[in-house]
């Protein structure tokens, strides 16, 4: 199967990871939404979140509050959106399961569907000042 995440998860694509634990990584978006986007993905391929048993869906989203914490602290972000797509009928873009992160600022509002595309050396500097953050 060819995937753009496990790519990334195996360094065979670039990836600015931010977290890493036995099971899942994050990332930052490389069409962020806004500053700070972040994609939490498991290390092992599900097409959809109802492929996971109940245990490996609570694991991933136990991820949510301390990444969400760091990206704010580092980025000046005053509130998050959180996000799961199932299917392509939901808008899931990537066929692997993967939970967005946010940022939301207080003179940007909350727009989802304006995408940046922010160069490899910005997006390097990026997660590098979010790891530090944990």
């Amino acid at each position: 199967m060819n995937c753009i995440f496990c790519d990334i998860i195996s360094k065979k694509r670039e990836g600015h990871f931010i977290y890493e634990d036995e099971h899942h990584v994050a990332f930052l978006d490389k069409y962020p939404i806004d500053k700070g986007h972040v994609l939490i993905v498991p290390k092992n391929h599900f097409e959809r979140i109802t492929d996971m048993s109940h245990e490996q869906v609570g694991q991933l989203f136990s991820n949510v509050p301390k990444i969400a914490h760091a990206i704010m602290k580092t980025t000046g972000a005053v509130a998050f959106s959180v996000a799961q797509n199932n299917g392509r009928e939901a808008k899931q873009i990537i066929p692997h399961v993967h939970v967005h992160i946010i940022p939301r600022y207080p003179d940007v509002g909350a727009i989802w569907t304006k995408r940046t595309i922010p160069s490899s050396e910005e997006l390097d500097v990026l997660s590098v000042k979010i790891k530090s953050s944990f």
